[in-house]
């Protein structure tokens, strides 16, 4: 009598509007060539906005930092890269228990976990990505609240926390926190409040604070225009109930038989866009409810790995205390995997 063998089971990470970085150019030529389909429908969606093909995009022979990270096409090009590595995941090796994402991920977890149709989805994306065209409300700045080793330094919290409110009890100043990313923490807001807050953190690594190139104050009160805007755009009838648990950026979740669809597309356009996108819970909240054996995350790039450990680590999962449990553990039995990293993506599809 043969035995069914047992499936793995996988949290499935969509990614963020950072990730089709120069290293990405073409992702979908080198891996998805069959998925014919999927792009052509994106394509179709453009053209009838005016907007140049992600097929044209990917296929360039260079990489155009102000053309590919512009949010249009960003947004479009990370969502055919993610939902198309989804679709290469092997259903025979792994069941998917939940999805999340961070930030901009969202919208790709809706599509992934099938709240929202193909078409509904590069709607929504290739919409709620173009809803800054005319130029960008405000900008994004990442800055770090972890050691060396990757454990949470309650030194920095305190050193960003205190700088927050010093910046905003300045006149025209106005920054809040954006999303809460692991080991990191990146602010949104005005461009003056974004610079007196610089001046005002320490420089850590040579690096930080950095700020973050076309992006706009996502997450925060400075978008209210765009969820109110995005909701006498978008219709209600474009989200169903998902087929499979999503993890919000609150830690919520939505199950697929009590999921109020209203609620799901104003909680997407409302709170997603102008409340603190949590990741960090986010990634608590997967692991804790769903107990998935491995963690899989979409491509492009392989960046939010280093913020999805970050996290774990701050739980203590499966041991993980420092950097070091994380990438001892990676070799020997990788509980993360990125698609976006060639080795790991083997073990996926």
């Amino acid at each position: 009598m043969s035995q069914t063998k047992l499936k793995k089971r996988a949290v499935v990470i969509c990614p963020g509007r950072g990730t089709y970085n120069k290293e990405e150019l073409g992702y979908l030529q080198r891996l998805h060539a069959d998925k014919v389909d999927i792009v052509n429908d994106i394509d179709a969606y453009r053209k009838g906005q005016k907007q140049t093909s992600i097929q044209e995009l990917d296929s360039a022979k260079q990489y155009n930092m102000r053309a590919h990270t512009a949010g249009e096409n960003a947004s479009a090009l990370i969502y055919a890269c993610a939902i198309s590595d989804f679709q290469s995941i092997n259903q025979d090796e792994y069941e998917v228990v939940a999805v999340t994402g961070n930030s901009m991920g969202w919208y790709i977890a809706l599509a992934a976990a099938g709240a929202l149709n193909p078409l509904a989805a590069i709607e929504l994306i290739n919409t709620m990505g173009s809803m800054m065209t005319s130029g960008l409300i405000g900008g994004q700045m990442i800055y770090p609240i972890i050691d060396d080793n990757w454990v949470l330094d309650q030194q920095a919290i305190d050193i960003c926390s205190q700088a927050l409110e010093d910046v905003n009890n300045s006149e025209d100043c106005e920054v809040y926190v954006s999303i809460k990313l692991g080991g990191y923490i990146v602010f949104g807001g005005n461009k003056s409040g974004l610079k007196a807050l610089e001046a005002s953190l320490p420089k850590v690594q040579d690096r930080y604070p950095m700020n973050l190139f076309n992006h706009a104050a996502f997450h925060t009160p400075l978008l209210e225009e765009i969820s109110q805007k995005a909701k006498s755009t978008l219709p209600q009838t474009l989200f169903n109930a998902p087929n499979v648990p999503l993890v919000d950026g609150l830690g919520k979740i939505w199950q697929p038989y009590s999921c109020d669809p209203k609620a799901l597309y104003e909680y997407t356009l409302g709170a997603q866009v102008v409340d603190t996108y949590d990741f960090t819970k986010a990634i608590e909240v997967a692991i804790k409810e769903f107990a998935p054996d491995k963690l899989i995350i979409l491509g492009p790039g392989a960046t939010l790995g280093g913020a999805v450990a970050q996290s774990l680590i701050q739980q203590n999962w499966l041991g993980m205390e420092s950097k070091k449990d994380f990438v001892s553990l990676q070799k020997t039995d990788p509980f993360i995997l990125a698609m976006g990293l060639e080795e790991q993506r083997k073990e996926v599809i």
